[in-house]
């Protein structure tokens, strides 16, 4: 078997909330799922589902410490996780390519498409894309090795993120709880609080992945008193723009601005999300898997 390149080598889908049971892919029945098995019992923790409460087991407790003591039935977990990949194809997701220093938002994005497709296959995980801008967004699918979705053309409408993900929200039966939702997208075109939420109300692991140019999207040049060639995604039409001094320092602060309130709506949110600011496969291999080493030691803490 032929090694993979570095930006197809797996990284671990970690979830971010503890699963019932044993892990995705470590079960020992293939008929074993959340609620199928009980795999033991141990105390409530806020945040538990009522009906998994084991009432004879928190009684027998409760009177024998003589406080109200709860007890939880915990299940076996399904053995490959589900992930959901909605991958931005607006044209603003596809500038900069070579010869361009900048980054090349298409290129680091199909590269993390291609990872998380990756990841998933080394768990005999099933994949579902999700595409605003098709007829049918919802497609299910599994990957294996060396196997992924073939590019598309960037030339989705600038709603088709929100458009997929409320196809997925109307799809919710395919997912159950815990699944991964890898939301691949430079995040310019807002998508709605209420969408967020419900995602969020869903349970699911939504794992924002952030394309941004480091230079003139995450924060902006001093290019005060320079004409910049500026170009329209859709068209490719370039028009001369001059920047003043003053210009450029407000874009500045504006952008940075703009990403730290993405970074921070999304922690609020119990979101952990992943920046992208390099289309190197190298580099975009070690930021998945430093998100998964620090999901890891999370959950390490709070086992």
């Amino acid at each position: 078997m032929r090694s993979l390149a570095p930006a197809q080598r797996p990284f671990a889908l970690v979830p971010r909330r503890r699963f019932l049971g044993v892990q995705f892919g470590r079960r020992r029945s293939s008929r074993r799922g959340i609620g199928d098995e009980v795999a033991g019992t141990r105390p409530y923790r806020p945040g538990d589902l009522i009906a998994h409460i084991h009432w004879a087991a928190s009684a027998r407790l409760s009177e024998a410490r003589g406080t109200d003591e709860f007890v939880v039935r915990e299940f076996f977990a399904e053995q490959a996780p589900r992930v959901a990949l909605v991958h931005d194809r607006r044209p603003g997701m596809a500038i900069h390519a070579p010869p361009s220093p900048w980054l090349d938002k298409r290129a680091a994005a199909e590269t993390a498409g291609r990872l998380i497709e990756a990841s998933a296959a080394a768990e005999q995980g099933e994949v579902i894309s999700v595409d605003g801008a098709l007829r049918h967004p919802v497609q299910r699918r599994r990957v294996g090795p060396g196997r992924h979705q073939a590019e598309a053309a960037y030339d989705a409408p600038e709603t088709s993120v929100r458009a997929a993900l409320e196809a997925l929200v109307r799809d919710s039966s395919l997912l159950p709880t815990g699944s991964f939702v890898f939301v691949v997208s430079d995040f310019l075109v807002p998508v709605p609080a209420r969408l967020w939420m419900r995602l969020r109300a869903l349970r699911w692991d939504v794992v924002p992945v952030i394309v941004q140019d480091p230079v003139w999207e995450q924060t902006f040049p001093p290019v005060g008193g320079v004409v910049l060639p500026v170009a329209d995604p859709a068209s490719g039409r370039v028009q001369d723009v001059w920047v003043s001094t003053r210009e450029a320092r407000e874009r500045a602060g504006a952008n940075e601005q703009r990403l730290d309130d993405l970074l921070a709506r999304f922690r609020r949110l119990g979101f952990d999300p992943v920046l992208l600011d390099t289309s190197d496969p190298r580099l975009v291999g070690d930021r998945f898997r430093a998100w998964a080493e620090r999901r890891r030691r999370l959950w390490t803490v709070q086992a």
